[in-house]
């Protein structure tokens, strides 16, 4: 084998990647960590099923939790049946296959809902999977049987007696934090190295194209419905692994899987991870997580900061943080990093300047609008604040004031030197195209 049909790059990226999986509970052991860990694999998963639509055939959609949820809620119940097969004496299916049972409903409803939905696309499109969105939700308060109301649906993933335990301390029974994150994490590394594959294959070619230019696709004998609706599917079924995943982790699936906020933070953080690189939705998994769980925790206001980020990144880098990755790696692949690099580092520290004050200011506010019953004086990162004082409110205001000045005056240097080392980049490649 030739060192053309062996990527050895491509072996080394996967094989980091399946190690990263396997070490990260050895390097962060809490139960927390663990667990913040596991759903950071469930929305790997659902970003990258997301991305199937979004990035690579440029399909808006306002409804994807419908798909994953729906997979979770078939998990559940399936779930409570095999621990009644279990307890009955009766075969039952092993619950590392349950995953699967959600990856089906989640491509029977793609199935069902795409034949319409994808009949569209644009705006149409987006509008038809939003109503499809509420539509959903709100049937999943209405049919209280199989959904379980406000309360939800419970189960226990410990099924039968634990297995294989001449290969493991005490068996694998699912019930131990870890022992669901590994599960996870193997679902996490297949399901990426199939969704890549599938970005390889003439189906996902074709969705590039649909995504580009349709018209030309329609012309040149494809149907560009069919395409979409083909996607859409295997969509559906990633999606349903993600909810089949997080219902076993949770054991309970109640509304809030298939509400209109579970869709809306697919799609934003799949645009902040960056929708137009593969590697993209992943970063958007792992911030989706860090965001609500551990943000939500250190600040009421986190809802806002989200906003404000979600602002400033549409505003100055719209590929999102994997299209920055990319574009740096592009300079410092030609060899000019270091011509930018003075004036990154610049930007880093006087984009964080105004980010502290205007964060100050925010907490103060709150604090004074919430939580004054409470005193007039709190902390903040470390910083001892008096919202009674005025000299609190002025500085908070001075420092976002000269850090926005400061940005501004090392952001257009940035943006001539980044702009020259463009020019420079463009001349070496039309010179290596002319040899």
């Amino acid at each position: 084998m030739n060192n053309q049909s062996f990527n050895w790059g491509r072996w080394i990226i996967w094989g980091l990647f399946a190690l990263m999986l396997l070490s990260m509970p050895r390097l962060f052991g809490s139960s927390l960590a663990v667990s913040l860990l596991s759903q950071m694999g469930i929305a790997i998963i659902a970003c990258l099923s997301y991305n199937m639509l979004l990035g690579q055939g440029g399909m808006l959609s306002f409804g994807h939790a419908v798909y994953s949820g729906l997979g979770a809620y078939m998990t559940i119940h399936a779930l409570n049946l095999m621990s009644g097969l279990a307890k009955a004496g009766e075969p039952f299916v092993p619950v590392s296959l349950l995953p699967l049972v959600g990856g089906l409903a989640g491509l029977f409803f793609a199935f069902l809902f795409g034949f319409v939905t994808t009949k569209k696309s644009g705006t149409p499109f987006a509008m038809i999977t939003l109503g499809m969105a509420e539509l959903v939700f709100a049937m999943s308060l209405m049919f209280a049987e199989f959904f379980g109301g406000e309360a939800g649906v419970t189960g226990n993933r410990v099924v039968g007696k634990p297995v294989l335990q001449g290969l493991f301390d005490k068996g694998l029974s699912f019930g131990p934090g870890i022992q669901v994150y590994y599960l996870i994490a193997a679902y996490t590394f297949v399901c990426v190295a199939l969704m890549y594959a599938f970005t390889r294959t003439p189906l996902g070619r074709i969705l590039n194209a649909v995504r580009d230019n349709p018209e030309r696709v329609e012309f040149i004998g494809y149907s560009t419905q069919r395409v979409r609706y083909l996607a859409f599917m295997v969509s559906g079924f990633f999606a349903g692994i993600a909810g089949g995943l997080g219902a076993i982790l949770f054991e309970i699936v109640t509304a809030e899987v298939v509400g209109p906020l579970r869709s809306g933070g697919y799609l934003l953080f799949t645009f902040l991870g960056g929708a137009t690189v593969f590697f993209g939705p992943i970063i958007g998994g792992v911030l989706l997580v860090l965001t609500s769980v551990m943000l939500s925790e250190l600040t009421k206001a986190w809802l806002l900061y989200l906003g404000l980020i979600f602002l400033f990144m549409v505003m100055y880098a719209p590929g999102g943080v994997a299209s920055l990755i990319m574009m740096n790696l592009r300079v410092a692949k030609f060899g000019f990093w270091n011509r930018i690099a003075k004036s990154t580092l610049g930007l880093v520290v006087t984009g964080a300047v105004p980010l502290l004050g205007a964060a100050v200011l925010i907490e103060m506010i709150y604090h004074q609008q919430l939580n004054l019953t409470l005193g007039t004086e709190f902390r903040f990162l470390g910083l001892a604040l008096d919202v009674s004082q005025t000299s609190a409110w002025v500085g908070a205001a001075g420092v976002t004031v000269l850090g926005v000045v400061l940005f501004e005056v090392v952001r257009r240097d940035y943006a001539r030197r980044w702009g020259e080392v463009q020019v420079r980049i463009e001349r070496i490649i039309k010179h290596r195209e002319g040899l």
